[in-house]
């Protein structure tokens, strides 16, 4: 007779008491069984259902742009799903490479020079544009760092990410050296917080941007594994960098 404890799930028991394990009923079961379900499935397809939507969104806009003799879709008796999308990402490239050449970048210029005069769209056309090449350059440093900022009092901490070295006048108000730190809200961290904080002021992290961002979607529920090496690690918690401390 074997007397190991058993490792089937669900199964409780009390090695001390030497009590004969507890299995759960059959609507004990079946409950973990459909959340075990939901745990494996909604992922997956919520990630399908949003994939399918935003390409089935580029179809429904490009499609109807592109002439019926172009069209693959009009000699073949099914619609072909990502069509549109892959008609973008051609059309794309192509700008791409016909404005890096001396015309390409020529049309360009006077078109920014045209838009520059327009009153409401040149603050538009230039935050777009500023955004968009700090995200998208290979060189930038935006977003390449997670740290934490004592924020909104003392012994209470924010998670944010630095998106740069502060400049100008912002750096002119402390001998210190300033950067800019962005402050999501959760769940969505589209919105959130511009602040100036000083260098020594913030405290640097070893996860990822992505682990960061999935750490304010989730409120918290997914904390990333800490990666950094034993000798590193102290489990005092962090002294108050605003005390003077």
């Amino acid at each position: 007779m074997n007397d190991s404890p058993t490792s089937e799930p669900g199964v409780r028991s009390d090695p001390a008491s030497g009590a004969k394990p507890i299995r759960p009923g059959l609507g004990g079961r079946l409950r973990a069984y459909f959340f075990a379900g939901i745990l494996i499935t909604a992922p997956i397809g919520i990630t399908v259902y949003l994939a399918s939507s935003i390409v089935s969104w580029i179809d429904e806009s490009v499609l109807p742009f592109v002439p019926t003799a172009y069209n693959p879709e009009t000699y073949l008796p099914f619609s072909v799903p990502g069509i549109g999308l892959l008609l973008l990402l051609l059309l794309l490239t192509a700008i791409g490479a016909a404005t890096a050449g001396i015309v390409g970048r020529m049309i360009v210029g006077f078109s920014e020079r045209i838009l520059n005069r327009m009153p409401v769209i040149r603050s538009v056309y230039g935050a777009t544009k500023q955004i968009l090449e700090t995200v998208l350059a290979q060189k930038s440093t935006a977003f390449r760092e997670v740290v934490l900022v004592e924020f909104p009092r003392r012994n209470m901490w924010a998670l944010g990410f630095i998106t740069g070295r502060a400049e100008g006048e912002v750096q002119d108000v402390s001998e210190e050296e300033m950067v800019n730190v962005y402050i999501p809200t959760t769940p969505i961290p589209t919105a959130g917080f511009l602040f100036f904080v000083a260098r020594s002021e913030v405290y640097p992290l070893s996860m990822s941007v992505e682990e960061g961002i999935k750490m304010v979607v989730s409120g918290g529920i997914v904390t990333p594994p800490d990666r950094r090496p034993p000798e590193q690690r102290n489990p005092r918690p962090i002294p108050s960098r605003a005390s003077g401390e």
